[in-house]
């Protein structure tokens, strides 16, 4: 018997995955999990890699708020050191 069972994801696996990786890898696990079948053991296997999944993406972004609020503090800071026109 072939057990088809997601490897628990390691944490250095992960953190190379693009947003958009981690965003497709999550579809495809929701997709299997919903179509149902398997066995509990891979439910949990898959669940625990979708909430892993679904924390890298929540990470990257909150990244990109970050970096957007960053720059637009930025763009404001610029705009009031130049004073008014």
């Amino acid at each position: 018997m072939t057990d088809n069972t997601p490897a628990a994801p390691s944490q250095e696996s992960l953190d190379s995955l693009s947003y958009e990786e981690a965003r497709e890898q999550l579809v495809g696990v929701v997709g299997r999990l919903e179509a149902g079948g398997a066995s509990l053991e891979e439910s949990l296997a898959l669940w625990e890699r979708g909430e892993a999944l679904a924390k890298r993406c929540e990470d990257w972004l909150e990244g990109a708020r970050k970096r957007l609020a960053t720059a637009r503090d930025a763009a404001n800071d610029a705009g009031a050191a130049a004073g008014p026109e």
